[in-house]
């Protein structure tokens, strides 16, 4: 009886020691990323890195916001995905010498660092997106040490025409609140910037990512070798709803002509416009179709491993 009691005692503790050690195996072999903070921006990095993610943010937002608006960065370090969350804002369009700026930030970051840009992927949601097609673009054209192998975009104002003239539109109709805010903002900026007329015309055709008057991707001209991902969610009713907007004058419509002129140029294996639906909530659970939340973060990822 003794002897019975003794082998079950040791079974008991044998079986909590094995439990144990597992347990710290399995904490040991769980190695949290390296996360560093900077003036321009948050890099977020894996024991292990098998892609580069840039982010770049909304017009009025940062790093921070990104974060908060698009769960992305515990699925991207648990895929080993390094990321790094851009805190350059406020730009629907970009000078030679902010591209520049843009370039040199980036590759710092990356050699201070010791980042794997092997497979490196640029994207944003809204003036994000402006800022990654035309940024992609200048690093393929100047041969730069970050090449990127895709670029993708999430809602962004990509005819810069388009949507002054959309502003003039919501002025004119003075239906939302909102939106009238944002078409007056547009206005007093964009007048002064490309001014009208023919003058205007080739100014906007000169800044915009697309240029859907002439089907001009001039500015995108650079990317036959990297792959290329177009997000919008086209709800109509909410549009028509809460902004008394038809698709014509979405984000969605132009994205949707860039789509087909860019697959025209490399191809239907290249581009691909996602059209979502009832995805876009914001953080705080309010349903907003121009949203971070209209992507599938692990499809994007699976996207990203795919290369």
């Amino acid at each position: 009886m003794n002897r019975l009691l003794i082998i079950s005692i040791l079974l008991v503790l044998g079986a909590c020691s094995t439990n144990k050690d597992a347990q710290e195996t399995e904490e040991k072999t769980h190695i949290e990323p390296t996360n560093i903070v900077s003036e321009n921006y948050e890099l977020i990095i894996p024991k292990k890195q098998d892609g580069f993610l840039i982010l770049f943010p909304c017009f009025p937002c940062d790093a921070e916001n990104t974060r908060t608006e698009f769960n992305i960065v515990d699925i991207a370090s648990s895929n080993n995905i390094t990321i790094l969350l851009m805190n350059f804002n406020q730009h629907l369009w970009l000078s030679e010498t902010e591209k520049e700026d843009l370039e040199e930030i980036i590759v710092n970051a990356v050699k201070q660092n010791d980042i794997n840009t092997d497979n490196t992927y640029i994207g944003g949601f809204s003036s994000g997106g402006n800022v990654s097609l035309l940024l992609a673009d200048y690093l393929k054209s100047t041969k730069s040490t970050i090449q990127p192998k895709g670029l993708f975009i999430a809602d962004s104002p990509i005819d810069l025409l388009g949507l002054y003239e959309n502003a003039q539109k919501n002025i004119e109709k003075n239906f939302s609140e909102p939106a009238v805010q944002e078409a007056n903002w547009i206005v007093e900026m964009f007048d002064p910037e490309f001014g009208t007329g023919e003058a205007g015309l080739i100014n906007y055709e000169n800044k915009s990512p697309y240029f859907s008057k002439t089907n001009s991707i001039k500015n995108l001209s650079n990317l036959s070798d990297v792959k290329i991902r177009l997000y919008s969610e086209p709800d109509t009713l909410w549009w028509r709803e809460n902004r008394q907007a038809e698709y014509e004058d979405m984000n969605a419509y132009y994205i949707e002509q860039l789509a087909d002129d860019l697959t025209k140029l490399y191809g239907e294996s290249q581009v691909t416009f996602i059209r979502t639906k009832n995805r876009g909530y914001r953080a705080n659970g309010d349903r907003h179709p121009h949203s971070w939340a209209i992507i599938d973060e692990q499809g994007l990822i699976d996207w990203i491993k795919a290369n």
